[in-house]
Formats: structure tokens, C-alpha cells, sequence
């Protein structure tokens, strides 16, 4: 049996590393490239833009047959915020402050479930449907064959896709804080029997257009990440049908990921290490 050499170990180790800077310096110029080229695609492909806004929304087939990203962005918000209504109430109960649940929905719902609970839904359902395009071109060599008709890609594939993501985003999400609120206050009015009065004032008073402002801001933002990342692992999706797959898995993982580490930072940025309570005042 030959034996290898024991500076071969070095290098061996060393590679996984290498790789992995080489793929992230990758990522970063592809993401670099569709930002400058979003005015352009805007454009020359805005058809190509609407399209891809409708099938976002509502998918190809039917709203009821859960075929769009708005009845999964609804049902998820609703769901997780009827947890926060159920708990928030529970909880609160404990201490004697049943009455300020309505501080739950208008400050936790806004401030964090909405945005990443719809990022979460945008992700699975649009983010790894990209991923799966985009790799399935790869694969096929459609994209090649774009670039040989003298049409290039990265706009036309990505640069659209990030335009239509950034464009139905806003009443996406939008619905998915309706049904947050709602679903909240469905679950401490209807089922817990609190006051609607009591609910409704404090809801009303912590809840403000600034925080509403800076959670759709989070959306955005989150929406573009999510977009970039998922195109980017399909652009460069490799070893066939098998390969698409595991990139968009790849992609997921670190969509999400990414998604929480950046809503950190940005509850930071927005409401700093010691927010204020609306209409409070406090601490």
C-alpha cells in the first residue's frame, strides 16, 4: 500500500477552506452584478418583471389550492400570532397584566413575528422555486444558450427577479400583518374572553406608523437577501438534477440563516439596545 506524503495533509485540510472563500467571493460579485444591473432590467424586461410579480403572488395555479405566496404568507402569520395571542395572555395572566396583551400584538407581532415569519414563507415558497429555475436552466445549459443569442443572463434571469420580489413584497406582506393582528386578537377577544376595549387600547396606544414603517423596511430587505442568496445558488448549481437539489437546500439553510442574523441587527438599528415603549414612554 502506498504511502502518502505528510505534507499532502496540509493541503488537503486547506482545500474545504480554500473553497469555501473562493464560493463566497463568488457570491458576493454575483450579488454586486444584479444590484448595478436592477435599473437596466427594470427597463428593458418589466414585462418579464410583471410576470414573475404574478406568479410570486399568486402562483400559477389557483389562490385556494394554496398556488401564491399570499395564502402561505397569510396562514403562517396567522398561526404563529394566534400563538402569541394564546401565550402572551397565559403568560401575562401569571402577574396580573392580562389587560396588556394588547402591548403582545401591536409591539412582538411588528417589531419580529410578521417580518420573519413572512420572510420564513418567502423563502420556502419563492426563494427555493428560484433556486430550482435557475438550476434547471444551469443544468440544461439554457443559460449558455441565452448568452450565445446575445441575451445576458444575470439581468434577465436575476436582476427581474429581484425587481418582482422587491415589488410584491410590500402588499405581501402587508396581508401578513393584517392577519397577525387579527389572528391576536382573535385568539385574547374571541377565545380568552378578554375586553375588546381594554385590547383595543392598548394595542392602539404601543402601536405607531414608525414601527409599522420600520418592520416593512425589514421586509425588504429580508425579501432582497432572500431573493439574492436562492438565485445565486441556482446561477451556479452544478452535478445535475441532483445538484439543484442540494443547492437549494444549501440555499435555504442559509437564507434562514442569514435572515435571523440580520433581524438582529436591524431591531438594533431601528429601536437600539433599549427601545422606548410607544405612548409609555418607559424603557
Amino acid at each position: 500500500m502506498a504511502v502518502r506524503p505528510f505534507g499532502s495533509y496540509p493541503a488537503r485540510a486547506a482545500r474545504p477552506v480554500a473553497e469555501g472563500l473562493a464560493g463566497l467571493g463568488r457570491h458576493t460579485t454575483f450579488y454586486g452584478k444584479v444590484v448595478l444591473h436592477l435599473p437596466g432590467a427594470l427597463l428593458r424586461y418589466w414585462r418579464h418583471v410583471l410576470r414573475l410579480v404574478g406568479e410570486i403572488s399568486f402562483g400559477s395555479a389557483s389562490l385556494l389550492a394554496g398556488g401564491g405566496t399570499i395564502g402561505v404568507v397569510f396562514a403562517m402569520s396567522a398561526v404563529a400570532s394566534t400563538q402569541i395571542g394564546l401565550e402572551g395572555y397565559r403568560g401575562l395572566e401569571l402577574i396580573g397584566l392580562a389587560p396588556m396583551t394588547g402591548v403582545m400584538s401591536a409591539l412582538v407581532n411588528t417589531r419580529e413575528i410578521a417580518p420573519v415569519v413572512a420572510s420564513i414563507a418567502l423563502a420556502a415558497k419563492v426563494g427555493t422555486g428560484f433556486t430550482a429555475q435557475l438550476g434547471a436552466m444551469r443544468i440544461s445549459d439554457e443559460i449558455d444558450a441565452l448568452e450565445t443569442m446575445a441575451v445576458p443572463s444575470l439581468p434577465f434571469l436575476v436582476s427581474t427577479r429581484m425587481a418582482a420580489a422587491f415589488l410584491s413584497v410590500v402588499p405581501l406582506y402587508l396581508v401578513g400583518l393584517f392577519a397577525s393582528y387579527a389572528a391576536t386578537g382573535l385568539a385574547v377577544v374571541g377565545i380568552k374572553g378578554q375586553s375588546s376595549g381594554t385590547y383595543d387600547y392598548y394595542f392602539h396606544l404601543l402601536l405607531t406608523p414608525g414601527d409599522v414603517l420600520y418592520s416593512l423596511l425589514k421586509a425588504v430587505i429580508f425579501a432582497l437577501l432572500i431573493t439574492l442568496v436562492h438565485c445565486g445558488y441556482g446561477y451556479y448549481a452544478t452535478g445535475g438534477p441532483e445538484g439543484v437539489g442540494r443547492a437549494a437546500g444549501r440555499a435555504l439553510r442559509t437564507s434562514i440563516v442569514a435572515v435571523t442574523a440580520l433581524d438582529v441587527l436591524l431591531t438594533i438599528a431601528f429601536w437600539g439596545l433599549r427601545p422606548t415603549l410607544p405612548g409609555l414612554g418607559g424603557s
